[in-house]
């Protein structure tokens, strides 16, 4: 834990993680750095379309599903007699923590909205000189950590097919992580104080994905007898009881690195396979990302402790 609060930036790479490939280096660098582990998500609804799927897994990342069954009912779906849940927004939940999304997505644009998230649009922004102006947003201006900032938390959405200052997606993603590594060096006064997250997800699931990216053996048979004495993964249970609404395969990859504040594990490679054979995080459910992160902030208690 470090002795002053971090801030944090979040890198989404939104159904990025089947196009990452040997030539992104940046992305392998930062996982050479990071602890690196995966975010369990629920099943997917039946008959999803892509809109709902990217603001369902986004609200799942911001523990804030019930934000996500509001939109469903009134904007997907057009139920507008659906019953309206009273979501209390990120600031409110996380000590008054200021956070904010940059996204070209209108649906997440006004989940965020929902949620009490800054919405920051790509043509408001400097491209050209974006790492600067993303780490001059959290307080970290000319190698320096001013004691004023505008925002605590940063989401950077990226979807699939996106094309962002000449470059499509994936390469706009490791791109822009090779400027932040370059300017948050270890030894700098940034790199001791931001907290920064690069997260990728499959998007929509394939039929194959449940045979490649298994994170965990559900179809193991177990002698019935013996069952209660086999251990569980952690991210499988809620409430002390086994959950029965969480995805065993294509989960989401995450990577996090803070100079002296996060551990170092023997990932060579931002991949499934490397995550799960020398990944220190392991699995946790994606509900409990942002609680980890605000802790970091100093915006919310350790929980599980």
């Amino acid at each position: 834990m470090a002795d002053k609060p971090s801030r944090a930036l979040v890198l989404y790479g939104d159904g990025l993680a089947r196009f990452v490939s040997p030539t992104h280096t940046h992305l392998h660098s930062f996982a050479t750095r990071a602890c690196c582990g995966f975010l369990a998500l629920p099943n997917s609804p039946p008959s999803e379309n892509e809109d709902a799927r990217i603001v369902r897994e986004f609200s799942e990342l911001l523990d804030a599903s019930e934000a996500y069954e509001n939109m469903v009912g009134r904007e997907f779906v057009g139920d507008k007699s659906q019953e309206m849940h009273v979501v209390p927004t990120v600031p409110e939940r996380f000590n008054g923590m200021k956070a904010a999304i940059i996204t070209n997505n209108s649906s997440l644009s006004s989940l965020g909205s929902r949620l009490g998230l800054n919405v920051l649009h790509w043509n408001k922004l400097n491209l050209s000189l974006l790492a600067t102006e993303l780490l001059k947003l959290l307080g970290f201006q000319e190698g320096k950590t001013l004691e004023t900032n505008q925002f605590d938390l940063i989401f950077v959405h990226v979807g699939a097919d996106e094309k962002i200052n000449d470059l499509k997606d994936i390469e706009f993603i490791t791109h822009l992580v090779g400027e932040l590594m370059h300017m948050a060096q270890p030894e700098s006064d940034i790199g001791s104080r931001l907290h920064m997250s690069i997260i990728m997800s499959y998007g929509a699931t394939l039929d194959d994905d449940n045979s490649i990216f298994v994170v965990s053996d559900a179809k193991l048979k177990i002698n019935n007898e013996l069952s209660l004495l086999f251990p569980r993964q952690s991210y499988t249970m809620k409430g002390g009881k086994p959950n029965k609404n969480i995805r065993h395969y294509s989960p989401m990859l995450v990577g996090q690195w803070q100079n002296a504040v996060t551990r170092k594990d023997m990932v060579e490679e931002f991949s499934f396979r490397d995550f799960i054979e020398h990944g220190g995080n392991l699995v946790i459910p994606a509900d409990r990302f942002l609680h980890e992160v605000a802790f970091k902030l100093w915006k919310a208690p350790k929980y599980g402790a």
